[in-house]
């Protein structure tokens, strides 16, 4: 039988403010369990929350940067649920009940096969983090469990997509079109592995045309790819219910990454379980229109933008322009490296997005340490010592090799290791003679037709002279003595 199916995204992005959504507390990454807690986001009584306005302001830049409707008057509510991680019982988060979210309606466009379609936005809305809990971790009582609270209060944006969602392959496409966006707009780092950016998929299945069947949620989905294999598994697995003649139960399951499968966890609450009123400790926020200008004028450029620019400045192709601009640091490091090469974006293209990424998969190091070694100008600075024949392109390629070692410059390496290329036409031109002198036979066979031999005189050449002497000068000189002889 054919199905339909119906998807729905709630995506989490842990904002980058330097404290918590309603203390002081920091919120950097990691640091000794419970050291980064006060009275106020461990819910002691008799606090009171005080709202980050830096919090605001990124939501409401996300909001016009997806094109949604920011709200005059916001509002926060309590969502009431018990969770260890949760030391208030209650989250403060927004409704549209109880508490008015900042932003509603809104779009992202994705790439499909048929070229782009939009994916609507219900809306986006601020609240709190919980804490972890943690099981079964090395260096953990495996019959314990534990609770970190230091993520507790860090500030969560938590954009709501429509169920307009119909492939596993589109949420993968809308999920990291998305990211791209908080990435450039700097509200997230996007950094799933860390869990600064998380998902949570609402999948049903139906027959075409009929009305939506019944939810069920997946949590725990810590990658592009594992949403996606969550989302195939829970697609194939309320078919086969619906095919035995079963009814699919509305839960909220947990996506297993190792086993490849989901399992339940609770029931699928409604949102009325969740008792939303108005937090009484907290005011309306109230948003000027001067204040959504002033910070409008300031929006970043967007990917979809930067990308149609970089074909049109740099002559690019569109496929190279997406890959370089699919994520906002690289597409950074490639303008800043144009700047001190002149007239070569192809080039920088072509050394970014294969020798670049070698190196950086051959030392196993991460984005950010790669341009502290290698920063733009490093590179450009290396590219423009191949363009000027001071090293060949080879030697470019292992001295970008130590570059990424070492963290030294190019000509650092040039000068320490005595690499310059040889390309004075006098002392090539001795060299090549020297060695046409030594091989006789060879000359008469290459004269009688065997070219081949070319690359021998070549590799003696180069040989004789440890790979330094410039390769397009040697060809041109073997050619022109050999001819002569």
């Amino acid at each position: 039988m054919s199905y339909e199916t119906v998807i729905g995204l709630e995506v989490h992005a842990q904002l980058l403010t330097n404290s918590k959504i309603f203390c002081g507390c920091s919120v950097a990454f990691g640091g000794d369990p419970n050291s980064r807690v006060c009275p106020v986001c461990l819910g002691l009584p008799g606090v009171l929350p005080v709202l980050n306005k830096r919090a605001v302001e990124y939501t409401i830049r996300m909001a016009l940067a997806v094109n949604g409707t920011v709200a005059e008057s916001s509002a926060f509510a309590r969502k009431n649920y018990f969770y260890p991680d949760l030391p208030k019982g209650y989250q403060i988060s927004q409704y549209d009940r109880a508490g008015e979210p900042i932003s509603m309606g809104g779009n992202v466009d994705i790439e499909v096969e048929n070229g782009f379609r939009s994916v609507r936005l219900n809306r986006i809305h601020l609240e709190e983090e919980a804490g972890k809990s943690i099981h079964n971790e090395p260096g953990y009582d495996p019959n314990l469990s534990y609770i970190d609270y230091n993520r507790t209060g860090v500030p969560l944006m938590e954009i709501v997509s429509e169920p307009d969602i119909r492939t596993p392959a589109e949420a993968s496409a809308y999920l990291s079109h998305l990211r791209q966006i908080l990435q450039y707009v700097e509200v997230c780092d996007g950094n799933m592995e860390e869990g600064s950016l998380r998902c949570d998929a609402n999948v049903s299945i139906r027959k075409p045309g009929d009305p939506l069947g019944q939810l069920v949620e997946i949590k725990n989905m810590n990658s592009m790819r594992s949403m996606e294999r969550a989302l195939e598994f829970e697609i194939q697995r309320q078919i086969e219910i619906l095919d035995s003649g079963q009814v699919v139960t509305r839960q909220t399951r947990l996506w297993n990454d190792d086993e490849r499968e989901t399992f339940p966890m609770r029931s699928k609450e409604e949102a009325s379980d969740y008792r939303y009123f108005p937090d009484p400790d907290l005011v309306k926020v109230e948003i000027s229109r001067e204040w959504v200008d002033a910070i409008r004028e300031k929006l970043p450029e967007l990917p979809s933008v930067r990308t149609q620019r970089f074909i049109n400045d740099y002559r690019l192709p569109q496929e190279i322009a997406q890959q370089l601009t699919s994520n906002k640091k690289q597409a950074d490091y490639f303008e800043m490296c144009n700047r001190h090469v002149e007239d070569d974006a192809r080039n920088v293209c072509h050394w970014m997005l294969s020798e670049l990424l070698r190196v950086q998969n051959e030392n196993r190091i991460d984005q950010e340490v790669l341009e502290n070694r290698i920063p733009p100008q490093s590179l450009a600075q290396l590219l423009v010592n191949i363009k000027k024949g001071v090293i060949s392109g080879k030697m470019g390629k292992e001295i970008l090799d130590l570059m990424g070692e070492s963290g030294k410059s190019c000509d650092e390496i040039i000068k320490e290791q005595n690499l310059s290329q040889i390309s004075d036409t006098n002392e090539l031109e001795e060299i090549v003679k020297g060695i046409i002198n030594k091989y006789p036979e060879d000359v008469i066979d290459y004269k009688a037709g065997k070219t081949k031999l070319l690359g021998f005189f070549m590799g003696q050449v180069m040989r004789l002279t440890q790979g330094k002497a410039n390769p397009k000068m040697v060809n041109e000189l073997l050619r022109k003595k050999l001819e002569e002889e």
